[in-house]
Parts: structure tokens; C-alpha cells; sequence
């Protein structure tokens, strides 16, 4: 199988990088945090609508049904870059509720799922629907480690395991372009940021740092294609795994070679740590990913003792 992007999804996720460049770069992230600060992280309506006018939600909806007809390896591609950028929202959901709910595939309606681990949903005070669930709950605010992702606690529960699998590739997506994200502000830290009259990418234990968190990245990334390509439950549970961790792990080692910057309200490394936090919990944790794959190591193990005994 060739896991390499076409030419076709190469110009997609250009045009989804400057689409969200130019609607959603840097300042525009500052700004939707200091906002977050005075009146709490709200879903801006404007952008959501912009992203369904793009496709964004639509994505794999069937032409006939007016989506765009692509698949799970086209909507990786955009997720890895909206994770890129810290879009904030419930993405994952609004985009598997397209064809289901209403208004979800335009973006004119903000959609949120039952997807932690645990009664807690994420951007419920912007949903006007949450997946698998036949209304809005009521819920209690609670604090978030990422000022851009409310949680509220609720009572209810919905189901959406027909959307797991789904849904944890995704995510796995927005880990995966987070940490390939972290990886380039490092290196550019690196190469700025002198000590002794010298870059501090110069010394070696920051090499080592940028090395580890690249190959992170790259592995994951190989894993979140594959995973797209084959549809296959392991291999999105084991892509969800090598995400998180080289998102978490990777802003980690990133707010390390920025050092005491790294820790400052200013910088954005924290917030890429923030919400690969909040990421790891949603729609598969690491324990649910090892439940599963240690699950099918056994089924494998055990077909094939099977197999030995009958030759």
C-alpha cells in the first residue's frame, strides 16, 4: 500500500494550511485565549461557518448527499493541519455529524459528543446538538486545563460507539499536527536563542531533544496514514497511542528547549500541551487503545495455537 499523499491531497492540505493561516494564525489563537480569559472559550460561529463553506465538515459526505466524496485519508490530512493550527471547537464531532444532524455539514450548527472518558463534555454551552444523544443536556461547569476547551459535567450519557473508531483517528490527526507543530517552533527556538555566543541548536542535548520529538512525530504520522488507508480498528487504536504521546511528550520537550520562555503566558507552547492533555482523553484513551490492541495481540495468538494444533 502506498501510505505517501497524492498530489490531489497535497494540494488540499495547502489550501486548507492558508485557509487557516489566513483565518486563524497566530493572532487571531491570542486573541481567542485572552477572550477565553474575560468571558470564557466560546465557539466563534464565523469561523465554524467558513470551515463547512470550505468543506471542512462535509468532507466525507457523498456528493449525492451535497459533501464533498472524499474519505478518511483526505479528512486526516485536514484535521493534521487544523490541529496545527489549534483550532478550537468540537471538530471531530461536528464533522462526523454531518448528514445527521442538521446544519452540521454547512457549519451553521455546533455539534459535541460524548467523547470523554467519563461525564464530562466538552464546548457544551456552544452546542446546539451532541452526537448520539437525543438532546442538549444540562450541565455544570467545571475547569479545563485548556482555557480554549470548557468542560461541563453532566448526568446524561450518549452512545457513539458507531463514531469511536472514527473519531479517534481524527483526533488522532489534530495530535498529530500539533506535534509536528511543536517540532518546528523548537527548531526555530534552537536556531534563534543564543547562549555563549552560539544558537543554543548548537549544543547537544537540545539536538537530542529536536531529534526525539521529530522521530515522535514522523512515527505517528506513518501510524495516523496507515491507519486512514486500512480503516482497521488496531491500527487506529495504535495511531491514536503514538499520537498522544508525541503530542504530549513532544510540547513537553519543546517548552524544554525554550526553557523559562517556554513557561510564560506568551508563548504558545503551553497551549499545544494543554490540549494534547485533553486530546489523550478523548474518544479512545491510552488504556482503552491497549485494552484493544492487547485484545487482538491475544485473538491473533491464541488463531494461531489453533492453527499449530490442527497441523
Amino acid at each position: 500500500m502506498d501510505f505517501q499523499p497524492t498530489e490531489d491531497q497535497q494540494h488540499l492540505r495547502a489550501g486548507v494550511r492558508d485557509l487557516l493561516a489566513g483565518r486563524y494564525g497566530r493572532e487571531a489563537l491570542r486573541a481567542s485565549v485572552d477572550a477565553s480569559a474575560d468571558a470564557g472559550a466560546g465557539v466563534d460561529r464565523a469561523l465554524w461557518r467558513e470551515l463547512g463553506e470550505a468543506g471542512f465538515f462535509a468532507l466525507r459526505l457523498p456528493e449525492a448527499e451535497g459533501g464533498v466524496g472524499l474519505g478518511l485519508p483526505e479528512a486526516v490530512l485536514v484535521f493534521e493541519e487544523a490541529g496545527r493550527a489549534l483550532v478550537p471547537g468540537p471538530l471531530v464531532a461536528t464533522h462526523l455529524a454531518a448528514g445527521v444532524v442538521p446544519g452540521a455539514a454547512a457549519g451553521t450548527a455546533v455539534v459535541t459528543a460524548f467523547d470523554l472518558d467519563g461525564p464530562l463534555v466538552a464546548h457544551l454551552g456552544d452546542a446546539d446538538a451532541v452526537l448520539g444523544a437525543a438532546a442538549v443536556p444540562a450541565g455544570e461547569p467545571v475547569r479545563s486545563v485548556d482555557p480554549l476547551t470548557p468542560l461541563h459535567r453532566v448526568v446524561a450519557v450518549g452512545d457513539v460507539s458507531a463514531y469511536r473508531d472514527a473519531g479517534a483517528l481524527l483526533t488522532a490527526a489534530l495530535q498529530l499536527g500539533s506535534a509536528l507543530r511543536t517540532v518546528e517552533l523548537a527548531v526555530r527556538y534552537a536556531g534563534e536563542r543564543e547562549q555563549f555566543g552560539q544558537p543554543i541548536g548548537a549544543f547537544q542535548a537540545v539536538k537530542h531533544l529536536c531529534a526525539r520529538m521529530l522521530v515522535r512525530a514522523e512515527v505517528a504520522r506513518t501510524a495516523v496514514y496507515a491507519a486512514a488507508v486500512t480503516g482497521d480498528p488496531g491500527e487506529v487504536a495504535a495511531a491514536k497511542l503514538l499520537a498522544d504521546e508525541a503530542a504530549v511528550l513532544g510540547a513537553r520537550d519543546c517548552l524544554q528547549v525554550h526553557g523559562g520562555m517556554g513557561f510564560t503566558w506568551e508563548a504558545d507552547v503551553h497551549l499545544h500541551l494543554k490540549r494534547a492533555w485533553v486530546r489523550a482523553e478523548q474518544w479512545r484513551t491510552a488504556a482503552q487503545a491497549e485494552e484493544l490492541l492487547a485484545g487482538e495481540l491475544l485473538g491473533s495468538a491464541g488463531s494461531a495455537g489453533s492453527a499449530g494444533s490442527a497441523g
